[in-house]
Parts: C-alpha cells; sequence; structure tokens
C-alpha cells in the first residue's frame, strides 16, 4: 500500500480505521469498480512472521473460505504484496455486538434473536468441523439490519488439529468466556467449549454483565469451574434452565446444540422462516452403505427424490468464489516450501444426482461412511483408527454453470499422508468416470475441434 495515497492495488479506496490490534489494522473501503463498502484488515506480515504466527494466518484464511453462512463475516478475497497480506471482508456497519450490550441489558426478544442466530452461525461452524475458540460480545458484529456476524476467527481450529485423544489442547480464548475444561488443561472438545462461551453470550445479552467475574483471576477460574453464577431476578424460569444446561462444568453432560434448540425459550417467538432454515442448516444423516445396499429397490424413489432436493440446494460461486478457490488464493508460497495438499478438487460436466449417486458408490466400495451435512457437503469416515485418529473427508459441491459442477475434496480428520494414500489410491481413480478435469492440470484434449469448442468452460 503506497502512503501516498488511498487506493490499494487501485481497486479499493482507503477510509478510516475502524480498529486495530498488534498485528493488523482494519479500515473501511470502497471498491472502485462497484461502489461495494468492505472491511479491509491489513496484516504486517513481518511482524506474523517474527513472532511465528503464520499458521494461524494461513487457517485464518481457510476457515474463513469454508464458512460461507449469513451469519458469519463473508471473506471476499484475500491480497498480498512483500510486506502486507489483505483480507477484503464483508463491512458489518453496525459494529460490535459488545458496544450495545454495555448500554445495559436488552429486551427477552432481542437477546433471543441474537442467541438464535449465533447458534445457528455456530453449528454451521462445527458442520465444516471449524471450531471458534473466542466467541465473545467483542467479536459479534452487526449488519445495517442488525443481523449478527461473527468474525475473528484468529484462534480457531479444524478438526484435523485434534490429538489422538480425539481433543484439542491449545489453551486460548478470553478468559470470562472460556469453558472450565480450556482452563484445566487436560484436552477439551471443541463444539463443547464454544457451547459454553455461547452460555456465557447469553447471560450476557439478558443481564448486562458477566456470570463469572472477579477482580482475582484465579478466583474467576475457581468460580467457572464450578459453574458459580446466580441469576438475576427477572430472568424467565425456562431460560434459567437452558442457562444451567449450557454453562454445565462438566462437558459430557452439557447440552447439545440440537437440545438447544428444542428449548422452549428457544423456540419461543421464532417464525416459521426461521424453522426453515434451522431445518436446512441441520444435520442429515444419509442410511448406512451397507443397510443402503440391502435395501437398494424399496427406497429407490426416496434416494432419487433426496438426491433432486440437494440438486436444487447447491450452492453457486461467483467471481470471489472461484478465484478464492483457485491455487493463487493459497498463500503457503508466501512464506515456506510447498507441503503436502490437504484438498483437491475437480469439475465435472455431470449432473449433481450423479455426482452423488457416484460419492455413495465411492463410499460403500471403500467401506468409508457417508453422511450428508448441508446441501451439496457429504463426509466420509473411515471406520479403522488411523494413526491420528479415524479419517474423515469432506465432499462439497459447488454450482459453477448449469452445466459444470465444481467438486471440493478435502480433509478433515486424521493423518495426512494416510489421507494421501487414500486419495491416490481409492478416491481419484474412482472418481474417474464423473471428473472432466482436476485443479492444477490440463482438461482434456480433443482431437474434433467441434467436441473441444463445446468443453470449454464460458467465459467469466
Amino acid at each position: 500500500m503506497d502512503n501516498r495515497s488511498n487506493v490499494l492495488m487501485q481497486r479499493y479506496e482507503l477510509g478510516r480505521l475502524l480498529g486495530q490490534g498488534t498485528f493488523a489494522k482494519v479500515y473501511y473501503a470502497r471498491s472502485i469498480q462497484t461502489g461495494q463498502s468492505v472491511a479491509i484488515k491489513v496484516i504486517d506480515k513481518e511482524k506474523i512472521v517474527k513472532v511465528g504466527i503464520i499458521q494461524q494466518i494461513k487457517r485464518e484464511i481457510s476457515v474463513m473460505r469454508m464458512v460461507r453462512h449469513p451469519y458469519i463475516i463473508h471473506l471476499y478475497e484475500v491480497m498480498a504484496t512483500k510486506t502486507k497480506i489483505y483480507f477484503v471482508m464483508e463491512y458489518a456497519k453496525g459494529g460490535e455486538l459488545f458496544n450495545k450490550v454495555a448500554k445495559g441489558r436488552l429486551k427477552e426478544d432481542v437477546a433471543r434473536k441474537y442467541f438464535h442466530q449465533l447458534i445457528n452461525a455456530v453449528d454451521f461452524c462445527h458442520s465444516r468441523g471449524v471450531y471458534h475458540r473466542d466467541l465473545k460480545p467483542e467479536n459479534i458484529l452487526l449488519d445495517e439490519n442488525e443481523n449478527l456476524k461473527v468474525s475473528d476467527f484468529g484462534l480457531s481450529a479444524l478438526a484435523e488439529s485434534k490429538r489422538q485423544d480425539g481433543l484439542l489442547h491449545t489453551t486460548c480464548g478470553t478468559p470470562a468466556y472460556v469453558a472450565p475444561e480450556v482452563i484445566n488443561r487436560k484436552g477439551y472438545d471443541g463444539i463443547k467449549a464454544d457451547i459454553w462461551s455461547c452460555g456465557v453470550i447469553l447471560f450476557v445479552l439478558l443481564a448486562g454483565y458477566l456470570p463469572f467475574h472477579d477482580s482475582n483471576l484465579m478466583e474467576m477460574y475457581r468460580k467457572i469451574g464450578k459453574a458459580d453464577f446466580r441469576c438475576p431476578s427477572w430472568f424467565p424460569q425456562d431460560v434459567r434452565k437452558l442457562l444451567f444446561r449450557i454453562l454445565d462444568p462438566n462437558p459430557s453432560s452439557r447440552i447439545s446444540i440440537a437440545r438447544i434448540r428444542e428449548s422452549s425459550w428457544f423456540k419461543k417467538g421464532l417464525s416459521l422462516k426461521s424453522k426453515v432454515q434451522d431445518a436446512e442448516s441441520s444435520t442429515i444423516s444419509l442410511p448406512d452403505t451397507d443397510a443402503a445396499a440391502s435395501s437398494q429397490h424399496e427406497n429407490a424413489s426416496t434416494s432419487s427424490q433426496d438426491k433432486q432436493d440437494v440438486s436444487s440446494r447447491l450452492s453457486n460461486l461467483n467471481a470471489f468464489d472461484i478465484i478464492s478457490l483457485s491455487a493463487g488464493f493459497d498463500l503457503s508460497r508466501l512464506f515456506e516450501d510447498p507441503c503436502p495438499r490437504k484438498e483437491a478438487r475437480f469439475i465435472s460436466r455431470k449432473p449433481a444426482s450423479i455426482i452423488i449417486s457416484k460419492l455413495q458408490e465411492l463410499a460403500k466400495c471403500m467401506k468409508l461412511k457417508i453422511s450428508k451435512r448441508d446441501a451439496g457437503l457429504f463426509k466420509f469416515e473411515g471406520t479403522k483408527e488411523g494413526r491420528k485418529g479415524f479419517l474423515s473427508v469432506d465432499a462439497e459441491i459447488f454450482v459453477l454453470t448449469p452445466a459444470f459442477h465444481l467438486v471440493e475434496m478435502k480433509k478433515t480428520g486424521g493423518d495426512t499422508l494416510e489421507y494421501q494414500k487414500m486419495f491416490d489410491d481409492g478416491i481419484r481413480p474412482g472418481l474417474q468416470d464423473i471428473v472432466w478435469a482436476w485443479q492444477g492440470e490440463p482438461q482434456p484434449q480433443q482431437h474434433n475441434p467441434q467436441v473441444e469448442q463445446q468443453d470449454e468452460l464460458p467465459p467469466d
């Protein structure tokens, strides 16, 4: 960025400073081409290399690209120079949720709306194998319509970060919002830890102050460890019950997000539209592959209908999405030598229903469990434990054009070398019937000029 100009790479006009931290500053900006308002996070590359948080920045980029959701800040693109990295993100005009709570407690209906949106966003992250680990009102923004936007994934973890015990072990987060098992440093479930933080946020929204607070940090940790808190007199009975189930110091008995959704306080006042959105974002399991094989004829019509439903709700990729999925979006080369890849993408000219059938057939042949998460997202899981736990792979289908689909395969758990062997020996050859071209490889060459013209991707 040229200090003599407020124009970044001839694309964005930089405005006022929105905030800053140790390694980055966030500016308001406007796209010169479209006039769209954005927020640009400017990261000093020399500083992050010096303190050794390169992997954290790369993980944040990867995570934000994975979690595209109405209640999560959208990452439009990433640009870089020799000295700076630029995150071009959605601009949340309403500022931090913290600023709203700092003025006093919220009305119950308003708090319920924000909590509902928070749970939707966090549940979506978990379905992608992402654990935020620093949920708090300061990291939750509001757009111009007062809708919530979860931000700051700098401390987030991916499912592949789990150790052999299936738990995360890095102690991180903000003390007042962190779960007791994180403090104990004995390993923790990222999902359960995020749920605890959501409970603290709900308490803050309704009360206007923290459930666990003390000037002595160790005393505050003691209160957190024993879930030593009291609800104000104005809390309704149903929200008290919900809070005590969320802020359960025992993670194994702590309420799940599915149970939170079923609670009477959570469901109160929900519109039909919200219920439909919940249903669409919930996890739906496919039949076990062996069971499905034994009753294939009986369930043929239902399976066909399911595939049509999924096909009709696939995500469409815009220009920014396509750029972000390209090899040029990977900033690894800015920091170090290339490392073994944990993901692969291919373009298919087959209908989505055919792609889905092929994925199910592949799972059966390779003796993998397969489940459908959101529309277009499928999860493969190994049945035998490997060197770093059970191997898991996500396959997500996107619409490029009506005639072309992009499929992204990504390791989300287990050992990378075991994934590479499974990919090379099983996944890649097993999908060859539906692959038109793998990313980074030349598209098939046709001798017939007429056929070759038909096979070309349409221009942008």
